[in-house]
């Protein structure tokens, strides 16, 4: 079957994202009920973007324009051709292009998966800015690309959206099992409501037995560092090397890059054995966590929290930073960009249960967290599966 050239707006209606209003960061803009997508949010996303971080107000909505399920949203800002479907009417600001299929002439699935296996790559190259990397609509539309009929194209979406479904599967699947540790946390741990506090005494809102102090009490802490970029052969090694864009507040099954054992010896990379909580310290990923989920080393931005009291655990670390985020963020500051440094984060107040409670809590809560990296694992696999199908089908090398 034939496969024919064709620009994006031959497909349907392109048009950028809007948000007039300046300053774009005017509080009366934020907090209301009308979901604001961010190019984060479309990067973070499966197929589909159903959560986000941020909400308009009708006054942010009146300086905007709500976009309704099915528009796929393509980041032209800060990271390039990013795309994602939203599975929710959504407002979003003009770093992204919203893109409406014409149903007799394309599916918005297919074209999602026309981005990933060819027309990002395309897109990025067009995209090399003076302060930053952008891409304008009109070189956006400028890209041909070949695309067979729309039944065709429905058949390949089918095939590969069958991987994503089974993806934000276990993704919800791990959001529930994290929110159940997480309210068992702030359920004993907060609200102090734990086995046998009826029965405690409190002293000055602390029950007897537990400890007072700050993370360093409990706690050490370590950064890591990045290899000379001068040495190419550094990074064509084995050993995994984390940056804070991969912190996802979940296990970190992946990376980018990988470095080689003589990066680690000349540079100030360290290895973190497996089940380390790593916490951002710079930008805006600033509080964003990550658990490795083998031996692995880190660049300056993430600091590393290691065991010191045997009460420690890297769950409770977890959760603990998971409920504190906002403080580490309401900490940060700089002139350039937010930062927070590994004294600001020992230096949060920590409250340490007793021994036994904290065994309690470790054995309901650590076969929680194994249900959470296997089926991260899952996903990975799923993902490899995905895109060794994804050119293929794209190029048309295989028929449906």
């Amino acid at each position: 079957m034939s496969w024919t050239a064709k620009r994006l707006d031959q497909l349907g209606t392109v048009s950028r994202g809007r948000s007039r209003h300046r300053p774009r960061d005017a509080a009366h803009l934020y907090g209301g009920p009308h979901p604001f997508i961010q190019t984060g949010d479309v990067k973070h996303a499966g197929l589909y973007i159903n959560s986000f971080s941020q909400t308009y107000t009708e006054a942010g909505l009146a300086q905007s324009k709500l976009w309704p399920v099915g528009t796929l949203c393509i980041t032209i800002a800060a990271n390039i051709a990013d795309t994602a479907i939203l599975g929710i009417d959504a407002c979003f600001p003009d770093s992204v292009i919203g893109f409406i299929a014409d149903p007799a002439q394309a599916d918005t699935r297919f074209i999602k998966y026309l981005f990933d296996a060819t027309i990002k790559n395309r897109a990025q190259q067009f995209s090399q800015g003076a302060t930053q990397d952008n891409l304008s609509q009109e070189k956006l539309l400028s890209l041909e690309f070949a695309i067979p009929s729309v039944a065709e194209q429905k058949r390949i979406a089918e095939i590969l959206s069958t991987y994503d479904d089974l993806i934000d599967n276990n993704r919800r699947r791990m959001a529930l099992l994290e929110d159940s540790a997480r309210q068992l946390y702030r359920e004993w741990f907060v609200r102090l409501r734990f086995p046998g506090h009826e029965h405690t005494t409190i002293v000055d809102g602390v029950p007897q037995g537990w400890s007072i102090g700050s993370v360093s009490d409990f706690y050490e802490t370590s950064s890591g560092g990045t290899p000379s970029r001068k040495i190419p052969e550094y990074f064509t090694g084995d050993i995994p090397w984390v940056k804070t864009q991969e912190l996802n507040n979940g296990f970190i099954t992946e990376t980018s890059e990988k470095i080689t054992e003589d990066a680690l010896k000349n540079s100030s990379a360290k290895l973190f054995p497996k089940l380390t909580v790593l916490i951002a310290l710079y930008g805006a990923t600033v509080g964003e966590l990550g658990i490795t989920a083998y031996t692995a080393a880190t660049n300056q931005a993430c600091c590393a929290v290691l065991m010191k009291d045997p009460r420690g655990h890297f769950t409770h670390a977890f959760l603990f930073f998971r409920e504190n985020k906002g403080v580490l963020v309401n900490l940060s500051a700089g002139a350039a960009q937010k930062n927070i440094s590994q004294q600001i984060v020992r230096g949060v107040p920590m409250l340490m249960p007793t021994t036994a409670l904290m065994s309690t809590f470790t054995e309901i809560v650590s076969p929680v967290f194994e249900q959470i990296l296997n089926l991260q694992l899952t996903n990975q696999k799923l993902r490899q599966a995905r895109d060794l199908l994804l050119p293929r089908l794209m190029n048309g090398e295989l028929a449906v």
